[in-house]
């Protein structure tokens, strides 16, 4: 018996809800035209990679730094309007944020 049996033994009359993921992944952040700048940087000797050039609201760049950090499992930041990530990660962002339908511009290195 699995966590669904389980849960319409418990609940007979609940009728869950049906949501469309795929809807809910483009349309959450505001997609700009001018590309989003992925650069590659050492500071201190450690190799970091810094998106700069969002144009839409600071809380979606937060959302999309918070994802972006949690899929790689990586730490950073979000200062300045930059979302700055620990490690060189350019191409791995990069296919990330095109599948979410943004431009990307790869700079350095």
């Amino acid at each position: 018996m699995d966590l669904q049996d389980q849960l319409k033994n418990l609940f007979p009359e609940h009728v869950p809800e049906k949501t469309d993921d795929a809807n809910n992944a483009k349309s959450d952040l505001w997609l700009q035209d001018d590309p989003i700048i992925c650069k590659y940087e050492k500071r201190k000797g450690k190799p970091i990679t810094i998106l700069e050039g969002y144009t839409g609201a600071t809380e979606d760049f937060k959302k999309l730094a918070k994802e972006l950090k949690q899929k790689l499992s990586v730490g950073g930041s979000f200062k300045d309007d930059k979302i700055i990530i620990q490690g060189d990660y350019r191409d791995k962002i990069m296919e990330m944020l095109k599948s979410k339908g943004f431009n990307v511009k790869r700079v350095g290195g």
